[in-house]
This record gives structure tokens, sequence and C-alpha cells, in this order.
């Protein structure tokens, strides 16, 4: 019979008496651990999909391809007005420059492209190990090597240090930073991002951001080129491998809740306002994943980004966002890629804030996340959700 490469994610017992959860380690009935969280590759028969399925396991289709939410680069003139200006612009619009918290005690996981941890703006935590890292991708396990340059810019927006005379991260007194490099030359997949979540949660964090996609065009085409399906039976298998893909991660992230876990991911840089606009991809389609929007400054304050997708809880800036750039530096980039951040970093902020109520959990987090954003005057609920995410005092 016919095999097929599958993940199957084995969910313990969660204890349910507890009403709250304040660390993200604890929550399950006798031995209070997320490492007994199982997320395995497995080779399976249709017989045995069935049987996982009928264990109470998750199991989703392994080569899922997801790929990186690619940014649009600036052009000389932007990059030439952002480094003059003394301050950025997305910081300020977050409230982060005039809050009292730094992310202190938080920690928080990029799944990316890596990360050039050797960059100034992470000195302090490289410094004192509060770095690590994990390969996903081709490659030696600890070599989270960047070579894009994405995962780089998105961590020195959720904490970076000061970079050339200016503050860049959102959040620059995190406690740890957890890199999970899970995008490779050929992007990356279902098998590769669930294991990283995982991962990323044994780690500690708190919040974990993703700023990348499924690539379901890219999904239909290795349907029809490797397994001969013809168009129309590749895209059925492919809607049907979609739809297991959001609920999948859907019910990962609810149980990670369990465990004082906020996963934030980008929802995606596919519209051309005015001309359309698309709805959010996967994985930020998927039930408790905060989906981020982009939003850029117009004449009458903040308009949304004409690539930003649809169908967010929050949006931040993703416009001439300036950050680390691998190597050294800075570099302005534009994306919802670039807003995700944002919202991991003033979550992070939140975080500290609630952390020092003894009041922090999934649950208080994301509902001060949500309740806090600014509405924006005008805004259609589609495209802006509850607001711009905005920092403590």
């Amino acid at each position: 019979m016919d095999t097929e490469d599958y993940v199957v994610i084995t969910l313990p017992e969660l204890d349910t008496t507890r009403s709250a959860v304040r660390g993200p380690r604890a929550g399950l009935r006798g031995a209070p651990s997320i490492d007994e969280l199982g997320v395995e590759p497995k080779t399976l028969d249709r017989a045995g999909v069935r049987n996982e399925s009928a264990r109470g396991n998750l199991v989703v289709r392994a080569g899922v391809p997801l790929r990186l939410i690619a940014p649009r680069e600036a052009t000389p003139e932007i990059e030439a007005a952002a480094a003059a200006s003394p301050n950025l612009w997305g910081l300020e619009a977050v409230g982060a420059l005039g809050s009292s918290r730094t992310g202190a005690g938080i920690t928080v996981a990029v799944l990316d492209t890596g990360c050039d941890t050797a960059h100034p703006a992470f000195a302090r935590l490289k410094a004192a190990g509060k770095i690590v890292g994990q390969n996903f991708t081709a490659g030696a396990i600890g070599d989270v090597t960047d070579t894009q340059g994405h995962g780089t810019h998105c961590a020195g927006t959720i904490c970076g240090g000061t970079v050339d005379g200016r503050r860049i991260g959102v959040a620059p007194g995190i406690d740890k930073l957890v890199i999970g490099k899970v995008l490779g030359a050929g992007g990356g997949d279902n098998a590769k991002i669930l294991q990283a979540i995982q991962w990323a949660a044994s780690q500690g964090a708190q919040i974990i951001s993703m700023s990348l996609g499924i690539d379901f065009p890219g999904w239909v085409e290795e349907l029809v080129a490797q397994r001969g399906l013809p168009r129309e039976a590749a895209t059925s298998v492919a809607l049907r491998d979609y739809r297991e893909t959001v609920s999948v991660f859907g019910k990962l992230s609810d149980f990670l809740s369990a465990f004082g876990v906020l996963v934030v991911a980008a929802s995606g840089n596919e519209s051309d306002r005015p001309r359309y606009s698309i709805d959010k991809s996967p994985p930020a389609a998927s039930a408790n994943i905060i989906s981020v929007g982009a939003v850029g400054r117009g004449a009458q304050g903040y308009a949304i980004a004409e690539f930003s997708n649809t169908g967010c809880d929050l949006v931040a800036p993703g416009v001439d966002i300036v950050s680390a750039r691998k190597g050294g530096g800075v570099s302005t980039k534009s994306g919802t890629s670039m807003a995700t951040p944002h919202v991991a970093g003033v979550a992070a902020l939140w975080a500290e804030e609630l952390l020092s109520q003894g009041n922090l959990s999934h649950q208080t987090l994301k509902a001060e996340l949500l309740a806090s954003a600014k509405p924006i005057p005008g805004g259609a609920l589609d495209d802006f959700g509850s607001g711009l995410a905005t920092a403590p005092a």
C-alpha cells in the first residue's frame, strides 16, 4: 500500500483544573513538562493515518511547503531618508520609546531564515549567553547563519539594541532570544516549522514570531511534477492539505496556550490594493494565532499597506522599517514580515508588565495585547482588526 510522509503530533492530557498558567513549562497533569509534547515525522499508509487519528493524535502532511513572506526592499532614496531620521517611526508608532518596559524576564522565539547573532544589535544577549539557536534546514544543527537577512531584520525589530546611535528594537531588554532556522534556500515545510515550534516552546519561549506562509501554488506544482497528478486532482489534494495544515497549527497553538505560549504570524503580502485584497494565509489563518497586518504613514494618519492581507487581529508598522542588516549596519524593508516582529516586541513588553503583577498567562497576555490596541479611524475591521499594537506606558 502507498505510504507518504506525515507529521504526527501527540498532545499530552492537560490539567484542566488550573485556571491560569504562569509559566511556559507548567500545565500537565502528573508531570508538568512541555517536553511531553510529541512532534514526530512518520511514514504512514492510509491505515496508519487512521490509527494515529483514532489515538487522538494530530496528523498532517509533512511536505506541505511554507515559504518566506518576502519583503519589499527599499529604494536608495528611502534608505537615505531612513538613515537621516533620529528615531525609527515604527518604535514611535507602537509607543515603545515611551514605555517603561523593555521585555525584561521574557523569552521570545523567531522562526525564520536564521539570524546574524554577531550583529551589534544583539551584543548584550550574545555576551550574556542568552541566544540559543537550532537549524531545522540542511547543515549543522547549531548553524543558524542567515544567508538571506530576513530573520536578522525581524529579530532586530523585536529586541535589537543600539545600532549607529539609534535603538532599533521594540523590546531590547528581553531575557532570552531563541532562533529557529526553518527557512533555507528552498523554503521550509510543515515538518520543519512544527518541530521548530515544539523546540521553541521547550526553550521557554513565551512569544513565538513567524513571518512565513504556506506556498499553495508551489504545493500544487509539486504534486503535478513529482507525483504525476492531473492539475485538477493536484489542486483538490492541495486543498485538503491546506485545510489540515490550518487545523493542525490552530490546535497546536491552542495546546501551547496552556503553557503560556503566544504565537504571532504575518498575514501575508499577496494583496494589491486598491485593485484587490487577499485573505490571510496560514499559519496566520489558523485559530489561536495572532494574525498581523501592516500599516504605513498616510496623509490622514496610518493607512493599510497596499500589500497587506485582510483578516488581521492587529496591525503594526510594516512600511519602510529600519532594522538590523546581516553583516552589520541597518537596512530598510517593507512587508507584513516587518509588522509581525513589532507585535511580538509589544507582546514582550506587555508580558513583562503582567509578570510584574504576577498575572502572566497566555489568556491575560492575548487579552491585554488586543484590548490595548489603538483603533484606526475609518479602518475596516478586516483590515485593522483591534487596531494598532500599542505598548504599555
